[in-house]
């Protein structure tokens, strides 16, 4: 039965050659604690094929990523893949380690101008974290995103758990540990984010 179902499945896939979208993630874009197939990134896959949208997408997400991390590794990557388009989505652990705002800031910056200059076009996805952290720290660094995006030109989702976290009842929509959205929650997270991401693959 598998070899019946191999073509139609290959039908549908992407050409290599067709132009990548790269999402450059933490645990948010990387599945975790989700079956495989049911986070927002593979629902995103799912939009471009009903949308007949030729694009590939590379998912370079990893659980625990800060900005940091993702700086050190967008070079190799935009090498390989020659993105069209760069999904930036790394901030929040960066804010859940305390690390300080400017840095965050520089490195989301310059991970923008790398991809600019390799070609591609770039959206950040931006974050937000709870009241504790402080009313001036949230504030913020929930402007940071717009604020970089702003300064370089780049498209922008101020806030990616829109409709999820911001809820009457938030906790319904989060895993056990409350960080960590459930299956339910990735097709709002792609709604988020799909208008803008859209208007880059015009």
């Amino acid at each position: 039965m598998a070899g019946i179902c191999a073509p139609a499945a290959w039908a549908q896939a992407p050409a290599p050659s067709a132009p990548a979208i790269l999402v450059l993630g933490d645990s948010l874009s990387a599945e975790y604690g989700l079956a495989r197939g049911s986070g927002w990134v593979a629902l995103l896959e799912k939009r471009l094929q009903e949308e007949k949208i030729e694009r590939r997408v590379v998912n370079a997400s990893v659980s625990g990523e800060t900005t940091s991390g993702g700086r050190s590794r967008l070079a190799a990557l935009l090498t390989q893949h020659k993105p069209a388009v760069v999904v930036i989505e790394l901030g929040g652990n960066d804010a859940l380690r305390g690390l300080p705002l400017k840095n965050t800031e520089e490195n989301l910056t310059a991970m923008t101008d790398a991809a600019q200059k390799a070609g591609a076009k770039v959206l950040l996805v931006g974050m937000q974290v709870p009241p504790n952290y402080g009313t001036d720290y949230a504030n913020r660094f929930a402007g940071l995103f717009t604020t970089v995006a702003q300064a370089k030109k780049a498209a922008v989702v101020p806030f990616f758990l829109k409709g999820v976290a911001d809820g009457p009842d938030p906790t319904r929509l989060f895993q056990a540990d409350r960080i960590h959205p459930r299956a339910e929650a990735h097709p709002q997270m792609l709604a988020n984010v799909w208008p803008e991401l859209k208007k880059l693959l015009r």
